[in-house]
């Protein structure tokens, strides 16, 4: 009996003791797709800077995800008419996870993540971000980050607070976002 329970110990410590499958694979890919806007109020003399936040916020999101070492971001060229597609046919892509899984499906990821800014007023706005796991289309992580001031300044804090804050979440728990 004894043996037994050394073998099994000694088994178990070796198995705590080796690196997982994801840390040996490295981070796993996201297809970040671009950012919804939900604008209630429709100012005319934002609508130009709305769009170039809105990409602006795109790559940063991009850039600090891979930066950070959190995912590996994917290309999304290679979907881009599947993309255009599914835009033309969704109001926003967060509210299709099948539109999000078939792309992260042709892109050949594991994850998608969709985001959408609401602004409530041009004082208040919420960066949201939700990742899908690709092979079950469900959610595995969904995060929001309130916005004060609709300003350049603003919308790259809420975007850096956010993948911060996810990546300090990713260190205390491996799983967390994956």
């Amino acid at each position: 009996m004894l043996d037994s329970r050394r073998t099994f110990c000694g088994g178990l410590a070796l198995a705590l003791a080796l690196p997982s499958a994801r840390a040996l694979d490295g981070p796993p890919t996201i297809a970040v797709l671009p950012l919804d806007f939900l604008d209630d109020h429709q100012n005319p003399a934002t609508v130009q800077a709305q769009l170039r936040r809105l990409a602006q916020a795109h790559v940063q999101l991009q850039q600090e995800l891979q930066s950070r070492g959190l995912y590996r971001v994917a290309d999304l060229a290679p979907a881009r008419t599947l993309v255009d597609e599914s835009l033309a046919t969704q109001a926003y892509l967060y509210r299709c996870p099948d539109c999000a899984a078939r792309i992260g499906r042709k892109l050949g990821t594991e994850l998608v993540m969709t985001s959408w800014v609401q602004k409530v007023s041009e004082l208040i706005l919420n960066f949201n971000v939700e990742v899908f796991r690709v092979a079950s289309e469900r959610s595995v992580l969904a995060k929001s980050v309130d916005m004060r001031g609709n300003e350049d300044v603003s919308w790259e804090r809420a975007v850096r607070y956010l993948v911060r804050d996810m990546a300090e979440k990713r260190a205390a728990d491996p799983g967390y976002g994956v």
